[in-house]
């Protein structure tokens, strides 16, 4: 099809968006629902456990979410494939992903397993920092899995059937909560293991979901068309180095994300354990936001690649900001909800009264967040559908460590701007940077998709 007969109407664009991001979002969620189930249960061991969850939890997200954010070139790779009827290349790419997903794995293990730079910021009390450590080590067990999962998710996207990938989490959150009570408590007379035992849980359902989810994906007829079966390769550096391209620039722009919120944890720990707890069941609130305008945003990516394949520019444009407009219109509503329930919803996540306060104060501050978060995401996410990654590392970067990190030291620990306002000061901070990435990462949408595309031959002999 060509750009001349390339329209779709506005109704339809968010139909088409609507219905992929459903299930991504419903896996999304499965996925979320796991770090809640261990946030309420370490909740109801001791405020220690729960603030060892919650700053071993950063840790994790940081060393995970950077390297995996690598694997995100994937779904637009796929996608642009599919578009353009490649469906045979398609094994390929995830031949040479996992290539890449072995050295990420070595980082991973070599990170989790000596976090001490990560544990030198956060001067954490000794009996709290004895539980992270042993959190951290756990979760190395559950590298493999991790990555083999995402890239079936990156497969599964990029081709338009996330269903697979939600069936998948679901099982995933079926087993975490009787793993959860058999390592963390020591049920059947597995050792009770407190915080710790979160992450063997997790481990453990990680790398049996993976092998299940291939197993079930290879033993597929109707996949045969995508050639997974082929006779497995040597590493081809054009194909990886073509992958890097794009994958780098993404995973070092999850990187300056996650980085700057684990840093508030770990800044915020400095406070105490309070201020820590009340600081993590925040960052749950708004991680599980996040999930709306991120499942909304990988549609768009999927389909804007679909769509480039296919040579249909007006088409990529038109969803692109079809995602924008649905994902700031939820984010609305949502953070209305935020504003005005911010003291039950903190009753929801602990007894305390005294974590209760603090963390009722931080829900309305994530009600702001979660508004320049909708718009960063979504933007973003299309952006990567045109396989264009280098520009937002470069924003996110600049941003979020300068106004992020430094403007929450200032305001969250320092007496410059006034009274030092705690880890609200954190969390005013990020709303202003993540609010400044959104604008500047949606301007530069504006200029990608306005610009011509490269027609369908280029794309393929680019990829090939």
């Amino acid at each position: 099809m060509t750009a001349a007969a390339d329209h779709h109407p506005s109704r339809s664009h968010a139909l088409d968006i609507l219905r992929l991001a459903w299930p991504i979002y419903v896996a999304q969620i499965a996925v979320l629902a796991n770090a809640v189930i261990d946030t309420a249960m370490a909740g109801h061991l001791s405020t220690v456990d729960l603030a060892a969850v919650g700053i071993g939890a950063s840790i994790q997200a940081t060393v995970f979410m950077s390297l995996l954010g690598v694997l995100l070139a994937l779904p637009p790779l796929v996608g642009q494939l599919y578009g353009a009827g490649r469906r045979e290349a398609i094994g390929r790419e995830i031949h040479q992903s996992l290539w890449i997903s072995l050295a990420l794995a070595l980082i991973s293990i070599l990170a989790l397993t000596h976090p001490g730079p990560f544990i030198a910021v956060s001067r954490l009390q000794p009996g709290v920092e004895d539980k992270v450590r042993s959190y951290l080590a756990a979760s190395a067990w559950g590298v493999p899995g991790t990555l083999a999962f995402r890239l079936f998710f990156g497969f599964s996207t990029g081709i338009g059937r996330p269903w697979p990938v939600t069936t998948f989490n679901l099982l995933a959150l079926a087993l975490k909560v009787p793993l959860n009570y058999l390592f963390m408590y020591g049920l059947y007379g597995a050792p009770a293991m407190g915080a710790p035992g979160c992450a063997v849980a997790t481990a453990i359902d990680a790398n049996l979901v993976a092998v299940l989810a291939w197993g079930w994906c290879l033993g597929r007829h109707d996949y045969a068309q995508f050639n997974l079966h082929a006779r497995f390769p040597w590493p081809d550096w054009k194909a990886i180095l073509s992958f890097m391209r794009l994958g780098v620039p993404i995973g070092l722009t999850f990187f300056a994300d996650v980085t700057a919120f684990t840093f508030m944890a770990l800044f915020i720990a400095r406070l105490g354990p309070v201020y820590s707890a009340a600081h993590q069941i925040a960052a749950n609130i708004a991680v599980f936001a996040y999930m709306i305008p991120l499942a909304l945003g990988n549609a768009a990516a999927v389909l804007v690649g679909q769509a480039i394949g296919a040579d249909r520019p007006a088409s990529a444009r038109h969803l692109s900001w079809t995602g924008i407009r649905l994902g700031l219109a939820i984010a609305l509503g949502l953070s209305l909800l935020l504003w005005t329930n911010s003291q039950r919803i903190a009753a929801l996540y602990t007894s305390q009264p005294a974590v209760r306060a603090v963390a009722a104060h931080l829900i309305v501050l994530v009600g702001f967040y979660h508004l320049a978060d909708a718009l960063q995401a979504t933007a973003v996410n299309a952006l990567r559908g045109y396989k264009k990654s280098g520009v937002p590392m470069l924003i996110y970067t600049s941003a979020l460590w300068s106004l992020g990190i430094g403007g929450g030291v200032v305001l969250g620990l320092t007496n410059r701007l006034g009274p030092a306002r705690g880890a609200a000061g954190f969390w005013i901070a990020a709303v202003v940077s993540l609010g400044l990435v959104g604008l500047l990462v949606s301007l530069y949408l504006d200029q990608v998709s306005r610009a011509p595309q490269p027609g369908t031959n280029q794309i393929i002999s680019r990829l090939d």
